[in-house]
């Protein structure tokens, strides 16, 4: 299984933008599959998350989702500049302050990748263009990272362990003559 990525805030992601303003700016989703240079970045929306873990534990935490939308008629030659996206953040802002330690996820799809949503990995500068490599998320259970159970009961008592085997119960078959509810027959 391949490693959690380790999420980029918003803060750190616009910072590593704004040192590269002057580039183009790619996206790639898959190794060598590059997001259309066309695309447009059609929303950010900002989530925060709370919830409850299989061991019991509350959970929350800020995310900031950008979506990237490939238009079914390409557009442009050359992705858009680092400094037109910063621009986008900037008229975003201006209604939607947008936590700096928000976790980013970029949210992107088309009709050769179903839409999901992407962890900024690598960054990568070359010649005129600055990429960022996208990677997967993983379900994860947060219960076992603290190498604890789900639940609180038994410490053995894991929902990411196999399941316990229980015993089938076993039918008795009592003899007719034998009746159970006869005095000293143990059914009281």
């Amino acid at each position: 299984m391949a490693n959690q990525p380790n999420p980029v805030t918003w803060g750190d992601f616009k910072s590593t933008l704004e040192q590269n303003a002057d580039m183009h700016l790619q996206f790639e989703y898959e190794a060598g599959k590059f997001v259309d240079s066309s695309y447009h970045i059609t929303e950010i929306k900002q989530a925060p998350i709370v919830s409850v873990d299989c061991g019991g534990q509350m959970n929350s935490w800020t995310e900031v989702i950008v979506q990237l939308w490939e238009p079914s008629v390409k557009e442009a030659d050359r992705s858009m500049k680092v400094d037109k996206a910063l621009k986008i953040f900037g008229i975003v802002e201006k209604s939607l302050p947008l936590d700096p330690n928000a976790i980013v996820k970029i949210e992107f799809g088309n009709s050769k990748f179903d839409m999901r949503q992407m962890y900024p990995g690598e960054f990568v500068t070359e010649g005129e263009t600055f990429t960022v490599n996208l990677v997967p998320d993983f379900t994860q259970c947060k219960a076992l990272s603290r190498n604890q159970s789900c639940g609180t009961s038994s410490a053995d008592a894991s929902c990411c362990a196999p399941a316990e085997k229980k015993e089938e119960p076993k039918l008795i078959v009592v003899a007719e003559e034998a009746s159970c509810c006869a005095p000293g027959g143990g059914c009281c």
